[in-house]
């Protein structure tokens, strides 16, 4: 590999290091507990819970409809890095805004959060379509693995910095612990910020393979595009059928993420305990994923993801029965082992079986599918906890995810995927 294809490769796995802050400290770990116990102050624990898990749904659903015409759009007007920087800008902003979250405000929290996981959601479209563009197809899984890999580090690195404000805020000259958090947003909005500069100066935009029609400006060709690829997908049935498969185990790895502490919470886990469960993952997650990196050269793509998908069926079997901050720790650490390696090989799966010429097209769809997945599981947590007072059987009820999304990717032949895409 060339010294300045590395250069690409180092820059444009920095995004996963500079938005993984966002999700580590605000959506999966920070954020939950101050919404439960600063935005919800007024609500019981249930409730609280079900508010949370409707949050998610509404804002993976608005995500979910503009992501493919969105990767439609930058396909034809070559502007893949113009609208990730628009995604940046905005979920920047609504992560500084967050430390203005006060006691009561749950609906002001839900709103500003809602736009900060737009802008989170909406840039991975551009930014994963640039993945086939910059790295050739035997190194898609260790460079998809290794931007994960550099997530958890930098997500950890920020949590633990977060943790310890939270834990000792006098050490930082902060009054108490629900500024430490509020504060904690404002250091997500300025890492997110400052580690995304890499890839804008040096992952180039990828050549426009489609032809412009004279007439034909950006939106409106955009359009005709996605209806388009609403024929074209058909002629690629395994890509086909990875992506119902992924929308269905997806589900579950995105429910046990944003769902966990706000569980915890609700059954009378502490935040340290919970936080720091989460830092554990962080950092035990970044050498497990650098493995399932490896793990396809012997075992294939296909049966690495496999894999995963059975330690978490039992991750959410064992959940189940969770009622001492030990089991969150033991949960925590199952998690680590999977969550970053199967997203990756997910995401490198996908890109071997996309034709480059419509790269942001086809991640339009692909983050579809997960967005659209990611609404069903903290939706049915919310219509559970608030039918039976108790979000347990819904944390059971994720089991279905993985089991009929794993029996679906066994059907899928990934080398006849992948001929496909060439050949398209």
């Amino acid at each position: 590999m060339k010294r300045g294809q590395k250069k690409i490769i180092r820059s444009w796995i920095m995004y996963d290091w500079a938005n993984s802050a966002f999700i580590t400290s605000i959506a999966v770990a920070v954020l939950p507990v101050f919404y439960s116990d600063v935005a919800c102050v007024d609500l019981n624990k249930t409730t609280a819970t079900s508010y949370w898990g409707f949050t998610q749904t509404i804002a993976m659903l608005i995500i979910a409809c503009t992501a493919p015409i969105l990767g439609a759009i930058s396909d034809y007007s070559g502007n893949k890095k113009r609208f990730l920087g628009a995604f940046v800008i905005l979920g920047v902003i609504a992560s500084g805004v967050l430390a203005g979250v006060g006691q009561g405000m749950w609906l002001a929290a839900s709103i500003i959060y809602i736009f900060g996981r737009i802008g989170f959601g909406g840039s991975l479209t551009f930014y994963d379509s640039l993945l086939p563009h910059i790295a050739s197809q035997e190194d898609l899984d260790s460079v998809s693995a290794k931007g994960y890999a550099y997530g958890y580090l930098g997500g950890g690195i920020l949590l633990a910095i977060n943790l310890l404000m939270i834990m000792k805020p006098g050490l930082f000259g902060i009054p108490n612990t629900e500024w430490a958090a509020r504060l904690s947003f404002l250091t997500v909005a300025v890492w997110w910020a400052v580690f995304s500069i890499p890839i804008f100066k040096n992952v180039p935009e990828p050549a426009v393979v489609v032809a412009k029609g004279p007439d034909m400006n950006p939106l409106v060709m955009g359009y005709l595009r996605l209806i388009n690829t609403f024929k074209e997908i058909r002629r690629f049935q395994d890509l086909v059928k990875f992506l119902i498969a992924f929308w269905l185990y997806n589900d579950g790895v995105g429910t046990v993420m944003i769902m966990a502490v706000i569980f915890g919470k609700e059954i009378g886990i502490g935040s340290s305990h919970l936080i720091g469960a989460i830092l554990l993952v962080q950092f035990i997650g970044l050498p497990f994923t650098l493995v399932f990196g490896i793990l396809p050269k012997r075992l294939g793509t296909k049966r690495t993801i496999l894999l995963g998908l059975s330690i978490y069926s039992l991750m959410i079997i064992l959940a189940y029965f969770m009622t001492r901050p030990i089991h969150f720790w033991l949960l925590a650490v199952l998690v680590a082992m999977v969550q970053g390696g199967t997203q990756a090989l997910s995401r490198s799966m996908f890109a071997s079986m996309s034709p480059l010429s419509k790269s942001a097209e086809f991640f339009g769809f692909y983050n579809l599918s997960s967005k659209f997945a990611s609404m069903f599981g903290p939706f049915l947590f919310g219509i559970v906890g608030q039918m039976t007072g108790s979000s347990r059987l819904g944390i059971l009820a994720i089991i279905v995810f993985f089991i009929v999304g794993g029996l679906i990717l066994c059907t899928v032949d990934h080398k006849k995927g992948i001929e496909a895409a060439r050949t398209a």
